[in-house]
């Protein structure tokens, strides 16, 4: 045998077989030199490829690109069927505060019944989005960049997306989607009212907004509730706004009310009937090592970075930028600015700070708040008529100070009013925001105590008063006085108390 051997090994050597093995390796060096960079290719595009693919429970993917992306990618050819009609499980969170006040664990299951729309009014418009987000970086009439807002007002995806994921596959179980209509508390209507406002002509969004309208009022279910009991993301305030008041019945989910009057009209949105929904944070969520980490380095008292001039309620903007322009000490009120760059400086900033402004802006709410809030920055808010997301769930004085416009536009008042508080003070709010930052983080999959599962919890809330408006509208007689509302609206003090 090892005369056999040898005689092959002279044999091979002879005959080039060592060219062959050395040809063989270099080819494996230059396929594993292929699959690196290939590798570090598709790591390094963030913007459009999720880094994490296969999502847990822990690292949910937060990122808004990320998340359309692998939407979708697994929803090609999206399935509107309900796999399970599994009942739905209590959540029984840990490390939840169970003191008074604080957030059930065990609220009621709540019956979605998410219609099939065509796909022109859903998923055609994300791939809109995805597929143009090259040419959508072009900015708007007040300056703001397109496709950040967009991603700003995407809570339509986020809430679509979990609502499309199989029923043993999705972490909430506050709610469950049913496949029959009589099975459904509420009725969700998954148009994406924002995308055709910025990414199509006028005439082709309001052709879109006006088929919408149509398709959902022609639905048998809204006609016997006259819609009560369906749900629509508005939450742009821009959005089908010459045609949402045939769908005013609906609950609507919203950024604010705005009690000015210059984006909804009179008995189309109220607490009673809709829910206030947090923006998309502009910047990234500072998670618990951040939160430790920066704590000992925010030197920075008050920061603020925006657009300073605004119209309407965001005129207060104008006076504290006057007030605290000579505030040199550990203040900093500044201009901001679009892209990457301005949201590094902002992130920056809060991070580096123990109060972040929250003024506000066109409108009485801002997606500044809660980029504070995700920055573990406690938030000064000077917006008189805003209304906050959740509150019936949330106690937002445990977070965050409520200044009165007129306070603030006076003269060393603000300043002085943040001195005042004591380290202990400051401590005790820091901790409590660092439990909140939960509560604003949109995901996939979405996570329990997140905004999607508290987005359900409000909207379970109002079932009662919803089953009572449609049951007193079916049964009144000819003749009868019609549905008794009581609305108290006055308009927007913010500006004209200054």
């Amino acid at each position: 045998r090892r005369l056999n051997s040898s005689r092959w090994s002279s044999s091979c050597i002879q005959s080039g077989c060592t060219t062959k093995i050395m040809s063989r390796k270099v080819s494996r060096l230059w396929a594993v030199l292929l699959f690196l960079v290939m590798a570090w290719s598709t790591w390094n595009a963030t913007d459009y490829f999720p880094r994490n693919l296969h999502p847990t429970v822990n690292t949910p993917e937060i990122s808004f690109l990320a998340s359309l992306h692998g939407f979708l990618m697994k929803h090609a050819e999206i399935s509107w069927k309900v796999s399970v009609d599994s009942p739905g499980i209590a959540v029984h969170g840990e490390g939840i505060d169970r003191s008074p006040g604080s957030i059930p664990t065990s609220p009621p299951t709540l019956n979605i019944y998410v219609y099939e729309m065509p796909a022109k009014f859903t998923t055609d418009l994300l791939w809109l989005f995805h597929n143009s987000l090259d040419q959508t970086v072009n900015l708007t009439s007040n300056g703001s960049p397109v496709h950040r807002l967009i991603q700003q007002h995407s809570v339509d995806f986020w809430l679509f997306s979990d609502l499309m994921t199989r029923e043993d596959k999705r972490l909430l179980k506050t709610f469950r989607r049913v496949s029959h209509q009589e099975q459904a508390d509420v009725y969700y209507v998954p148009f994406f009212t924002t995308i055709p406002f910025f990414l199509l002509s006028r005439v082709q969004s309001r052709t879109l907004y006006r088929e919408a309208v149509k398709w959902i009022t022609r639905q048998a279910a809204w006609q016997r509730s006259g819609g009560r009991d369906h749900v629509l993301a508005v939450h742009h305030p821009w959005s089908m706004k010459s045609h949402r008041r045939f769908l005013k019945s609906a609950i609507w989910l919203l950024s604010d009310l705005d009690s000015s009057g210059n984006w909804y009209k009179e008995g189309e949105v109220s607490l009673e009937k809709d829910v206030i929904m947090p923006y998309v944070a502009n910047v990234d969520a500072c998670d618990d090592n951040c939160l430790a980490t920066s704590k000992p380095s925010r030197k920075t008292l008050l920061f603020f970075q925006g657009r300073i001039v605004r119209g309407s309620a965001g005129k207060v903007r104008s006076r504290l930028a006057a007030v605290l322009r000579d505030e040199k000490e550990r203040i900093v009120f500044q201009e901001g600015f679009s892209g990457a760059e301005g949201k590094a400086t902002a992130q920056h900033g809060m991070r580096s700070s123990v109060f972040c402004l929250s003024p506000a802006g066109d409108t009485p709410s801002s997606a500044r708040l809660f980029d504070a809030i995700v920055s573990g920055c406690i938030p000064v808010v000077v917006s008189d008529e805003l209304e906050l997301p959740f509150e019936g769930i949330l106690d937002y004085r445990q977070v965050a100070l409520f200044v009165p416009a007129a306070r603030a536009a006076q003269k060393g008042w603000l300043v002085a009013h943040l001195r005042n508080k004591t380290p202990q003070d400051v401590a005790a709010m820091q901790q409590r925001l660092a439990q909140y930052g939960r509560h604003f983080r949109y995901g996939t999959p979405a996570q329990p105590l997140g905004p999607e599962d508290l987005t359900w919890r409000m909207v379970a809330g109002k079932l009662q008063s919803v089953r009572l408006h449609i049951r007193r509208s079916q049964r009144l007689v000819e003749g009868a006085l019609g549905t008794c509302n009581c609305q108290c609206t006055r308009a927007n003090s913010t500006a004209t108390r200054l």
